[in-house]
């Protein structure tokens, strides 16, 4: 059993390959920087005393070449878990975050998203078998002004995800789909990003692990907290222009 995990160097991704470790699972870790990537094997396998395998690949999947290359470099490996986990987010209004910033964002968070799922999707659906995790984010549920980019491209990664999930079962099939939605998370999220969490952040141990469980239940969206859960549900029900002042002052807190 093998689990490819994007963006698995650090943050909920790192946190994810260990448990899966844990569980006996061989490795596949993704992101762009090969001595994190180096790092995060060598303590995952001290972990569990080298009894599994770890292969590391330094891949920036912003480029979609990059994606495609990842999938045919690893489709024989008896792939069994996909964890879509590499993005990033940045801060400010929209007119004043640059628009390089942007358009990497809308590749890694989206273009990749799209194409990883889609090659898998093929991939377990011929087998039958196979989970497909794609990190999204309680900012999917909501418009989010100062984050308007960041929010937007969860938003696709969750409606794409639910969509995926209804096709999957009008099939009949065994592959299981699901989007995890969390909030503010300690990882290197927020550095990234340029902001500072005024809320208590959760640990990125314990999402994985609250994700995990809820993956192998055949979870469809997976929302760790239950004050994040409380938040998802009220965005459903606010009229939108309040949900915007909301998120709009929530967010501002983080520069004042």
């Amino acid at each position: 059993m093998t689990a490819l995990i994007s963006g698995g160097s650090g943050g909920i991704g790192f946190e994810i390959a260990k448990q899966l470790a844990n569980f006996g699972y061989d490795l596949i870790l993704v992101s762009r920087n090969k001595e994190k990537l180096n790092t995060a094997k060598n303590e995952i396998l001290k972990a569990v005393n080298n009894k599994i395998n770890i292969d590391i690949l330094a891949l920036d999947l912003s480029d979609e070449e990059s994606c495609f290359k990842l999938f045919e470099a690893v489709k024989d490996k008896n792939i069994e878990i996909l964890i879509n986990n590499a993005g990033f987010g940045a801060f400010g209004a929209f007119d004043k975050t640059d628009i390089k910033t942007d358009i990497n964002m809308i590749d890694l968070n989206v273009k990749s998203i799209c194409i990883l799922t889609k090659l898998f999707l093929k991939y377990f659906k011929e087998k039958d078998s196979g989970y497909i995790m794609n990190v999204a984010s309680a900012a999917a549920f909501a418009p989010g002004p100062m984050l308007a980019n960041y929010y937007a491209t969860k938003a696709y990664v969750l409606r794409l995800t639910c969509a995926i999930y209804e096709e999957l079962r009008r099939d009949k099939s065994k592959v299981k789909v699901c989007a995890l939605c969390p909030g503010p998370v300690r990882t290197g999220f927020n550095a990234r990003a340029g902001v500072k969490f005024d809320i208590q952040a959760m640990e990125a141990d314990t999402v994985a692990k609250y994700a995990l469980k809820k993956m192998f239940k055949g979870a469809l969206t997976i929302v760790p907290g239950f004050y994040m859960k409380l938040s998802t549900f009220m965005s459903k029900i606010a009229p939108l222009k309040l949900c915007l002042r909301i998120v709009y002052n929530f967010q501002k807190k983080k520069i004042d």
